[in-house]
């Protein structure tokens, strides 16, 4: 099948070479010249694992081709994919600017039937509102339809969840349109949910809503058990357990960030607003994620007893392991609040350290860990980057001038951590230290 793919970000990328690995000719379409050219000669504009190699093998194979000339892409396809970003806006409502403005492009190049499917994750309407503007925007009464085929995809686990996700959700207007798109799913042979397109945008929103409301949840879990000595990875394993329940999305830490949960939890309560429907919990959920690195800084602070004058070194940089995403990453709030508090930051991420420099290009950054952490008066654990779970925390402590560790993802043993040395302090992992002691 002839496919175009528009937008070149982790979705639209992810999207065009999985299709192409299944056999289909896929053109991915983005009005970046540059980032156009990079993907020509294969180099990837985002860091994913696998990524590269499946794209530099589609191209080899001449199934997958990279273009800025949409009008032309969407001529020589059957399916369109949009794949285009929809940012949060100051209000808290998704940016639909960039969808708005492809769908009046797709418009304009219509040239024959075509199957228009929304994988941006956008509100409820959104495809009524893509309808509208295709008709007013064709030249010639064509036909069209326009489907919903929400992604579900994890940065670091992009292309493993394309090619076994735990389910295809497809909102079409009619069950041969439905077929048109199962048809390319096929070959993956996974389960397939089909819908009306205004149920499948709302899957794609209830579902990562539900998912921050699970991490917001644990993590107001630890705050408790900071308080009453319980460790909350006992806690949440007594809870994983039970079936209703399940381990997923239950990690204390530093609360969700990224470019899906943020903006996700926030569209919904926003359109619930404006059909008139309360949402208190998910205005819980956002609150409690807001406050969570506040209340990591705030034991840091009274601890260490300021910030002004101290080196602190600060391992992770990226949103989560295995991208260099800094889309509402803890680290950028973190560091932001140190450096106006007077502390010299030392850093260290194994792949985010160029986009950091982008947004602090100031700052100290380590070739490693280990160099991130010499000589600090605390050393801040905010991305749970695997080779941070091995280092020689011996050689860690010898370096630093105070051996304390605030971990923020809980990657190490608090037992293990006292008896090599270091002062502990995790999240939810008992008030192991007394907090109005100040260490260093």
């Amino acid at each position: 099948m002839n496919i175009c793919v528009i937008g070149t970000g982790y979705v639209g990328l992810v999207t065009g070479c999985v299709f192409s690995d299944l056999g289909n000719d896929v053109i991915c379409v983005d009005k970046d010249p540059a980032k156009i050219e990079m993907l020509q000669q294969a180099h990837m504009p985002i860091y994913e694992p696998g990524l590269e190699e499946v794209v530099h093998r589609n191209v080899e194979d001449k199934r997958l081709h990279f273009s800025t000339n949409l009008h032309e892409a969407v001529e020589q396809s059957e399916v369109v994919f949009i794949c285009v970003g929809t940012p949060p806006l100051e209000n808290g409502d998704p940016d639909m600017r960039f969808v708005q403005e492809v769908a009046a492009s797709i418009a304009k190049a219509l040239n024959g039937y075509k199957v228009i499917v929304n994988k941006s994750t956008v509100p409820v309407g959104t495809g009524n509102m893509v309808r509208e503007i295709i008709e007013k925007g064709r030249k010639a009464p064509i036909e069209f339809d326009v489907v919903s085929n929400p992604e579900f995809l994890r940065e670091g686990s992009a292309i493993k969840d394309t090619l076994e996700p735990d389910r295809i959700v497809i909102g079409a207007p009619s069950q041969s349109v439905a077929m048109k798109i199962m048809e390319l799913y096929a070959p993956l042979e996974r389960p397939m949910i089909i819908t009306d397109v205004a149920s499948a945008e709302m899957i794609k929103y209830a579902s990562n809503a539900f998912l921050a409301t699970k991490i917001s949840f644990v993590n107001n879990i630890a705050l408790l058990c900071d308080q009453v000595g319980a460790d909350v990875l006992q806690v949440v394993k007594g809870m994983g357990q039970d079936s209703r329940i399940g381990a997923a999305f239950l990690n204390a830490g530093l609360g969700y960030g990224g470019s899906c949960f943020p903006k996700d939890t926030s569209a919904l309560v926003r359109t619930a607003e404006r059909h008139g429907v309360n949402f208190p919990i998910l205005r819980a959920v956002m609150d409690i994620n807001r406050e969570q690195p506040l209340y990591f800084l705030d034991r840091a602070r009274k601890n260490l007893g300021g910030f002004e004058g101290k080196t602190i070194g600060v391992l992770g940089l990226a949103f989560k392991p295995n991208t260099d995403d800094m889309r509402d990453a803890r680290s950028l709030e973190i560091i932001a609040m140190l450096l106006a508090e007077g502390a010299a930051v030392q850093a260290y991420d194994p792949i985010a350290m160029p986009n950091t420099k982008r947004i602090f290009p100031h700052l100290c950054y380590g070739e490693n860990a280990y160099h991130a952490a010499h000589g600090a008066d605390a050393l801040l654990i905010i991305t749970e980057w695997n080779e941070f779970k091995q280092l020689n925390m011996e050689r860690i402590r010898d370096s630093m001038k105070t051996p304390v560790i605030f971990d923020g993802r809980n990657i190490y043993d608090p037992a293990r951590m006292k008896r090599i040395g270091f002062h502990y302090y995790g999240i939810g992992r008992g008030l192991s230290e007394p907090e109005n002691r100040k260490v260093g």
